[in-house]
């Protein structure tokens, strides 16, 4: 059974999740429709950004899934026997 504060952390999680879902969805799918001149251009980033920051996210997952296959593959080696 999770703990109350597994589950304070699941739903701060979850709605971290949704608020970074939403804002990309209106940043990338509703922002190019607005004129640029609206004053809901004053709270996204420019769109070049919109590229750069995903892929740049990706490039740290990748690296931090490869480095922990790494380490767990060194720690389970193992030693040569001589005969």
């Amino acid at each position: 059974m999770a703990t109350g504060a597994d589950q304070a952390v699941g739903l701060g999680l979850v709605g971290f999740s949704l608020l970074l879902f939403t804002y990309y969805t209106i940043w990338v799918i509703v922002l190019p429709f607005v004129d640029s001149d609206h004053v809901i251009h004053s709270y996204f980033l420019p769109r070049e950004y919109s590229v750069i920051l995903p892929g740049i996210a990706a490039l740290i997952l990748l690296l931090c899934v490869g480095t922990f296959i790494g380490i767990v593959t060194w720690k389970n080696r193992k030693p040569k026997k001589v005969d």
